[in-house]
């Protein structure tokens, strides 16, 4: 929060109108709000399942990339942060139209800056499929920047069924609070009670999926947002993976499973956990400073 301190103090919130009807909460933070020489580059972050605009990893890669030059636009999920009531149907990750209609709508509205959309874990996944479908879409993406992204959600949703009880519980807790919030706000549409009262992720998930999606089960559900096979095979710019190999709940072997394009460049580091990469207390991550270099804005 206290390198994060000028990021904030400029901090603007936007309501993203995304298409369809759909709306999403961001925060743009312009360096000419605080009277600091005009950006060189524009970035939107995107954070991971059931974080914020405001989660710890996003406010240190902005304020570390906000103060080496760059504009930032900070941007929430459907039904993540304080923004349940703007959209009626629930967050999932196949949500991907929406994602790329505010990206952009938020480069129509900045469009002097050159973009790079970064993004961490489920974040990361969105930042690389906004990345393939950035020349159909329309929009001129410089870069794509995924750190940790979900690769193959079948091999996450075990790792986090079968590994830490600390990752677990974790994210059960705050998708359960989010549906709770979800359910009061919209009480005439949802009764979420079948989910809340599963224990595992899983079982959380395959009741959503066959009461609250039109996907058929709970297999096409979880390859639908994989950016395993061809997913990634229309890039016309460059998006970088960084990568942890102790990660816990990203499997490192999912690697081999991407498609071979020369846009692809995957940094595969030994250690760093999941959006870890904290080698120097107290300050940016590895990863911060690996994504200032990869936009050319320095260490």
């Amino acid at each position: 929060m206290r390198r994060a301190r000028q990021l904030l103090a400029c901090s603007q919130d936007r309501i993203v109108d995304c298409g369809d009807g759909v709306r999403l909460l961001g925060h743009y933070s312009s360096r000419e709000a605080l009277g600091l020489e005009p950006a060189k580059q524009l970035a939107i972050l995107l954070h991971g399942w059931e974080g914020s605009a405001d989660s710890m990893y996003v406010l240190s890669l902005g304020s570390h990339l906000f103060d080496r030059g760059c504009d930032i636009f900070r941007l929430n999920f459907r039904d993540h942060g304080p923004s349940h009531h703007l959209n009626e149907d629930i967050f999932h990750s196949c949500r991907l139209p929406e994602v790329v209609g505010a990206v952009r709508e938020i480069q129509r509205s900045l469009p002097q800056l050159p973009l790079t959309i970064a993004g961490f874990s489920l974040g990361g996944n969105f930042a690389l499929r906004v990345a393939a479908k950035a020349t159909s879409a329309g929009i001129q993406l410089q870069r794509a920047i995924a750190i940790c992204p979900v690769l193959r959600p079948h091999h996450t949703m075990d790792a986090l069924e079968n590994g830490s009880f600390i990752y677990q519980q974790y994210f059960i807790t705050k998708w359960k609070q989010s549906l709770r919030l979800k359910q009061r706000l919209f009480p005439q549409r949802f009764d979420f009670t079948a989910i809340l009262q599963q224990r595992s992720i899983k079982d959380m998930t395959q009741v959503m999926v066959e009461r609250y999606s039109d996907f058929a089960d709970l297999d096409a559900y979880l390859n639908g947002y994989a950016l395993t096979g061809d997913v990634l095979a229309p890039l016309t710019m460059p998006a970088h993976i960084l990568c942890a190999l102790d990660d816990p709940i990203i499997p490192s072997r999912d690697l081999t499973e991407l498609a071979r394009t020369p846009w692809l460049h995957v940094n595969a580091v030994a250690n760093g956990g999941h959006c870890g990469f904290m080698d120097r207390f107290g300050k940016e991550s590895w990863a911060d400073r690996e994504a200032a270099r990869l936009m050319g804005l320095g260490l």
